[in-house]
């Protein structure tokens, strides 16, 4: 019971710490998400004032620690007063803050300890926190390089005021380059985050409206713009040198008396019929096969790489699953037939003699009392 309640309190003391360092701020019209980003890094910076105040004050000068006393309190400050300023505001005193505090490290303790990277934490920071403004990123993205390059020339040579031992500038390097680390991870998670769910949005966004322009919306099957798509796309591939290809079969089948249906039991029960046959055509097709609705009560059945007698077998499966199905209706249980034309694509012959091939030979079928297969 009582880790219980600590487990709820230690949650509840996060869930507030969390709640006040993504507070907004007063102004309108305000990226949220820039300040929490600022409010982090202030958060790191003064930790990390505080190891490095804890771990270097034995050997360091009175000078340094009141240095180091003086920026952890304007960062603590600017903190504070974060939630009551604009965010654009917030930021630039926290970049000049930062620069200044840069320039002043590396003239004390050296270029050695790495301190001049956090250059480029206020280069990222500057880059994802504004929309736009392509000219401002890059002229500041030029003043931080010209910034970089003169600390390099003015001090890389040159003994720092307060001498360090290598293994202290070693232990520093190694703290910059964790803080260096966590707060450009922390910028470019939060920034990235949205993005990256906006993008996920948009490519499922794309494939609903991609298969809703390729599927009929009452059957569920594809369309006939996305049959044609298919077709084509199987005649362009070549035969294989040396290899039998066999090409692929093609019917297309059409409800028999479907305008009876529709006339003595209501267009709602049509409907019902043709999203039955879709069901089974779903059931009884296997994956590499293809089924579409053509027009009206009219569908396109592909058998790629099938012989006309094997994809004429699968059609018997498929008529008689037809022939046995029911439709409720209001008035009653009603049952339909279809009739099916098909042929074989060898890829010699043109495509569309082939579709009208099918198509005449589902006429002969309808001539012929309809609820067969003609091949």
């Amino acid at each position: 019971m009582e880790n219980t309640n600590r487990k709820e309190n230690s949650g509840n003391i996060f869930k507030k710490a969390t709640d006040y360092v993504g507070r907004d701020v007063k102004s309108q019209n305000e990226s949220k998400k820039l300040i929490v980003v600022i409010r982090l890094l202030l958060i790191s910076v003064i930790i990390y004032f505080t190891i490095n105040g804890i771990l270097c004050i034995p050997e360091w000068n009175l000078t340094v620690i009141l240095f180091y006393c003086v920026f952890f309190v304007v960062f603590a400050c600017l903190f504070a007063v974060s939630y009551n300023y604009r965010s654009i505001v917030t930021l630039w005193v926290f970049n000049v803050g930062m620069i200044i505090w840069i320039c002043s490290i590396v003239h004390l303790l050296g270029w050695n300890i790495g301190v001049q990277h956090f250059i480029m934490v206020l280069l990222i920071l500057y880059f994802f926190s504004s929309y736009r403004q392509y000219t401002g990123k890059i002229l500041y993205a030029v003043f931080l390089c010209v910034l970089r390059i003169m600390l390099f020339y003015i001090y890389h040579y040159s003994e720092p005021l307060i001498p360090l031992s290598t293994a202290k500038e070693n232990m520093l390097q190694i703290i910059n380059t964790i803080t260096i680390f966590l707060c450009m991870s922390i910028i470019a998670f939060i920034f990235s985050r949205d993005s990256q769910e906006l993008e996920s949005k948009l490519v499922e966004y794309n494939a609903q409206l991609e298969k809703q322009a390729n599927t009929d919306m009452l059957t569920g099957l594809y369309n006939r713009r996305k049959a044609v798509e298919y077709l084509e796309s199987l005649t362009a591939k070549k035969k294989p040198q040396g290899k039998d290809y066999s090409g692929f079969s093609l019917c297309i089948c059409d409800i028999d008396f479907f305008k009876k249906v529709n006339d003595n039991y209501g267009h709602d029960a049509g409907d019902k019929v043709l999203k039955g046959i879709a069901e089974i055509f779903r059931e009884e097709m296997k994956e590499k096969t293809f089924a579409a609705r053509w027009g009206g009560e009219e569908f396109l059945l592909l058998f790629p790489g099938c012989n006309g007698d094997n994809a004429y077998m699968e059609l018997e499966k498929i008529r008689r699953k037809i022939k046995e199905m029911k439709v409720k209706t209001e008035k009653e249980d009603i049952g339909v037939t279809m009739t099916f034309g098909l042929t074989e694509y060898d890829f010699n012959s043109d495509l569309d003699l082939a579709i009208k091939e099918a198509d005449k030979k589902l006429y002969i079928g309808k001539e012929q009392g309809r609820d067969r297969i003609i091949y």
